[in-house]
């Protein structure tokens, strides 16, 4: 089926320290943002010191509010959703300001509880990520929230003062101060929230995992479904805890503004690594605003997958042939269904239908750019519901799909995510899809009248009675070789 008729939301989200609107395109399960615009307004500076708003952060949060205003009054997105988080929760002066707020824009704000600004940031999760488990935790600039994914999605969760304004920022940064406040905080919910697999979210632990990899020089700067063991994130925590104002100013990207509140957070993140013995932090670049948009679809939306429906939507809009990627994935599931996984079956099957729906990706470019355009863009299209080595085998299995020699441009990234076994297995995938477009001509009504299987050690290529001449050809025999190559069978062409 076609991928379904865009339309427009957007989301306002009133934090602690920034204050963002983003307008998304949504194609059905798919989420893209289109517009990103933040102002760091600190509207919860002064928390830990009067309870109220910051005065100058009120004013730039108005004056951003009243732009973003304008925006929406262009854009008409068809709906649009306005969040407060901790600080106006928690401030003596947080209802005065609400109702400024209406008086000077005319924007109803929803002033999030702290177990809601949780279970949408867990939400937010699942959107991204919906095979996630373990523990969600959403660090903003006044508070901390947790909550546990189950079985059946996100469980209870819980607000803490742990955000850097509730942890003295005003005072300067102290790094044993913070932590024994930080080990206090988090004793009394610390057993009930232990957990291998931390789901991170926030700006600044996406700073923390950008700032990590530049570390370790990890080849590919993509923060979301990024992947730190326990140990790694513990010496990035405590690297940053130790680094004077000056020297985390100079890391390239990190604004002045972001740097005052990074060493709270590295304290936070090596506190609760401790506390609750986590054993690997995964950070999420989706959270609470993501997850208003996630509550919103219908049921049957939310249920499908987001990796493969985020590459029907992005094959779909650049591509001409709309029912072609359901087609091949279906022509090649005979085949690919009973190779030995690599992923694991139920993931292996996902990646199919995901390279299937990628198909006709770059159907528009010259075919000289078109393998080497189409690998970059697959590899850091922001698609949800992928880990970084599955980006990689897309990626292979996109420039697979259209290059004769496997040259890709960053090789090196691909020999560094995937193990020899995946990469071979992601050529395969992608000449197995070059087999079938240049063997239907990208017609999936004509796809369907061939047979692609393995019987023992054969590649089986077959036609209905009737349709031979589909399999004749020098290139249709080129392309079914390779594949059998890169499969290590034998190759039999017949008629059904």
């Amino acid at each position: 089926m076609p991928f379904a008729a865009p339309r427009d939301a957007a989301v306002i989200d009133i934090g602690s320290n920034s204050v963002r609107l983003v307008v998304y395109r949504l194609e059905g399960r798919a989420i893209w943002t289109v517009f990103n615009e933040k102002v760091l307004a600190g509207l919860g500076r002064d928390l830990g010191d009067g309870g109220r708003l910051n005065p100058e952060g009120v004013a730039q949060t108005l004056a951003a509010l009243k732009r973003f205003r304008a925006v929406l009054e262009a854009v008409k997105p068809a709906e649009t959703f306005v969040a407060a988080t901790a600080a106006v929760r928690e401030a003596k002066d947080g209802a005065a300001f609400v109702k400024l707020v209406r008086e000077e824009t005319g924007l109803a704000m929803r002033v999030l509880s702290g177990e809601e600004e949780a279970r949408y940031a867990a939400l937010g999760v699942l959107a991204g990520a919906p095979d996630a488990t373990g523990v969600v935790g959403d660090l903003g600039g006044a508070s901390l929230e947790l909550i546990r994914l189950e079985a059946t999605g996100a469980g209870l969760g819980v607000t803490l003062p742990l955000g850097p304004f509730s942890l003295g920022l005003s005072d300067g940064f102290d790094a044993e101060r913070v932590r024994r406040l930080c080990a206090q905080r988090l004793a009394p919910v610390a057993q009930a929230f232990r957990t291998d697999t931390f789901h991170a979210v926030g700006g600044a632990w996406r700073n923390l995992a950008l700032l990590h990899m530049r570390l370790s020089d990890y080849p590919l700067h993509v923060v979301h479904q990024y992947s730190i063991s326990r140990g790694e994130a513990l010496e990035a925590a405590r690297l940053v805890a130790h680094q004077s104002r000056s020297s985390l100013d100079r890391i390239e990207g990190m604004s002045k503004k972001r740097s005052e509140t990074l060493p709270y957070a590295a304290v936070v993140l090596e506190t609760l690594i401790e506390s609750l013995d986590l054993k690997r932090i995964e950070i999420s670049a989706f959270g609470v605003r993501e997850g208003l948009l996630f509550e919103a679809m219908a049921p049957g939306v939310r249920r499908l997958d987001p990796l493969v429906e985020g590459c029907a939507s992005l094959g779909a809009r650049q591509g001409v042939a709309d029912e072609l990627g359901a087609a091949l994935d279906a022509w090649l599931a005979p085949a690919f269904g009973v190779l030995p996984p690599c992923f694991g079956d139920t993931r292996d099957a996902v990646l199919v239908s995901a390279a299937c729906r990628l198909a006709d990706l770059g159907a528009r470019l010259h075919p000289d750019h078109r393998a080497d355009l189409v690998f970059e863009q697959v590899l850091r299209a922001p698609i949800a519901g992928q880990t970084h080595a599955e980006r990689a085998f897309l990626a292979a299995a996109a420039f697979a799909r259209h290059a004769t020699a496997f040259t890709p441009p960053e090789l090196e990234v691909l020999e560094r995510l995937l193990t020899p076994a995946k990469l071979k297995r992601a050529r395969a995938l992608g000449a197995a899809i070059r087999l079938g477009c240049d063997l239907s001509g990208r017609s999936a009504p004509l796809l369907a009248r061939s047979r692609l299987a393995i019987d023992k050690g054969d590649l089986l290529l077959a036609a209905e009675p009737g349709y031979a001449d589909l399999l004749l050809g020098e290139q249709t025999g080129k392309r079914a070789g390779t594949l059998a190559t890169l499969l290590g069978l034998k190759l039999k062409i017949t008629a059904l």
